[in-house]
């Protein structure tokens, strides 16, 4: 049995880490600024050789717009030469188109401390993103439901180390198919006030994301500012499809952010060499980026990239291994020389549980994004299951190490004060300093202080139920969610939201397909 004083200390040790949690929690910023650089991997010669290939399969093989005529119409103006749905581009076309996208802009979220920036140093850390399942330790692999995409809008919006609400955080299918972007759009507008991504399943749905943003920010703010991003994918190889190019154009015309991303499974959606896929995804990006300056000039857009490889004796998807992980330092250099925001990774893994694996490939994945300079960073928390499953456990072991790329991307400080020449001198050799005054300066904010990370004695810790990693993000999970309170929202907003949402639920009948 511990003695009063034992028992005492180590109560307010505990209390102390409590008050420390806290206050970082509070003083969590909007958005990272890295102090670390970018990590360049290529040289010029390389980089210009990759560059070649991609105008080569612009110019020769070409890209098909398919369902689309507008889409056509834009690009065949601006030069293009069709054949049928194919275009070819002559060199240096499709790079002059850009020069008009921003390299930088603000992502206005409903409460303006959660604005972010993206482009330059900066860095926003969003949710994963399409996942058509959900799990937990509780009740194993599931459907999505909306009450499941609702729980992890509040944790995103709980969690001090997510910038960004996210878009489809999973996927909630007890609701119609063609309804249920108005219920996941509400549930960002109402259970955070964080930056958000809309619908990007049908230009229509598109449009109503829009739509939603107008009621919370104003129609004319919305005109000059963005508040809501869609995340559209290439159907790789050289293929965008009318849904992803109408929703492009829709967002584009309203001032509004898209993420263009083709989705490039080596050996299946592109070549399994690195610079192949590279090359590839490249021409594949900086059309779909151009589209939103041929409808808008100025309209903001982020060049996306996802990579991965295939387990080439299976066919099976493989995520968080090194090869595309090394292919994200190269993507990152090729966003600079174009000036573009970049996303790219996130917490990758083909794992089945949150285990070793599943942590092991997003912590590669994970800082292979920081080190290739990623602006907007989707899938940064709760990915499991090659994409197919999100994870409440994995959600929060995700989060964890968002918090401690906080501290990473920091670098290190070389003020005199961190240099502790004081220290030094008020120590001297061979005493301790745990109690000197630099210490205790420092003693808070010293170190970052995982919340999941058991750091006791063996003994304490077997003491406590020997609890492993994932069981330990299960409590975490649910106790945020207990924690949960809404942002305030104002009544005539909500009013309008609800009223926009019930008509256009009346306006058509459901469709599950």
């Amino acid at each position: 049995m511990e003695s009063g004083t034992i028992g005492e200390e180590r109560a307010r040790a505990g209390s102390r880490r409590r008050e420390t949690r806290a206050r970082r929690t509070i003083a969590a910023p909007a958005y990272i600024t890295r102090a670390i650089p970018p990590y360049a991997i290529l040289e010029e010669e390389a980089l210009a050789r990759i560059e070649a290939t991609a105008e080569r399969i612009l110019a020769e093989v070409g890209i098909e717009f398919r369902n689309d005529p507008e889409t056509r119409r834009l690009f065949a103006a601006a030069g293009a030469d069709f054949d049928g749905d194919r275009a070819r581009f002559e060199p240096g076309m499709i790079r002059e188109l850009l020069g008009s996208a921003p390299a930088e802009f603000v992502q206005h979220a409903r409460n303006p401390a959660h604005s972010v920036v993206i482009g330059g140093r900066n860095t926003v850390m969003a949710p994963a993103y399409g996942s058509p399942f959900v799990m937990d330790l509780d009740r194993g692999r599931r459907y999505g439901t909306l009450e499941d995409f609702r729980n992890f809008v509040r944790l995103a919006y709980t969690a001090p180390w997510l910038h960004h609400s996210g878009g489809t955080v999973c996927e909630p299918v007890d609701v119609p198919v063609n309804k249920r972007h108005l219920d996941m759009v509400l549930a960002h507008l109402t259970l955070s006030d964080k930056a958000l991504l809309g619908s990007v399943t049908a230009p229509e749905r598109a449009a109503d994301s829009v739509e939603m943003c107008r009621r919370v920010f104003g129609a004319d703010f919305v005109d000059a500012n963005c508040t809501i991003m869609g995340n559209f994918n290439v159907n790789s190889p050289l293929v965008w499809d009318g849904t992803m190019t109408g929703g492009i154009r829709e967002y584009a015309a309203a001032n509004q952010g898209s993420v263009i991303v083709p989705f490039i499974l080596g050996g299946a959606m592109g070549p399994v060499t690195n610079a192949g896929a590279i090359a590839q995804a490249h021409a594949e990006t900086m059309v779909g980026c151009a589209l939103t300056q041929l409808v808008r000039p100025g309209a903001p857009v982020i060049y996306g990239n996802f990579l991965s490889s295939t387990a080439l004796r299976s066919g099976s998807p493989t995520f968080g291994t090194p090869e595309p992980a090394a292919g994200s330092l190269v993507v990152g250099q090729l966003a600079r020389r174009l000036g573009l925001p970049l996303r790219c990774s996130g917490s990758f893994t083909t794992s089945k549980l949150p285990d070793a694996q599943a942590m092991s490939e997003s912590v590669n994945s994970m800082l292979a994004a920081i080190h290739c300079g990623a602006n907007f960073l989707l899938h940064s928390a709760g990915f499991l299951d090659g994409l197919l499953s999100m994870s409440y456990e994995k959600f929060v072991l995700d989060v964890d190490f968002c918090g401690a790329l906080h501290t990473y991307v920091r670098g290190v400080a070389v003020t005199e004060e961190d240099l502790a020449f004081d220290a030094e001198a008020e120590v001297g050799p061979g005493g301790h300093f745990f109690g000197c005054q630099h210490t205790i300066r420092h003693y808070e904010t010293a170190y970052w202080e995982s919340d999941l990370a058991d750091n006791d004695p063996w003994e304490t810790w077997s003491e406590k139920g020997a609890l492993d990693a994932a069981t330990r993000a299960n409590a975490r999970w649910k106790a945020m969610l207990a924690a949960y309170a809404p942002p305030p929202l104002d009544e005539g907003i909500r009013e309008a939201l609800d009223d926009f949402v019930a008509r256009r639920k009346a306006g058509v009948e459901d469709a599950w397909h």
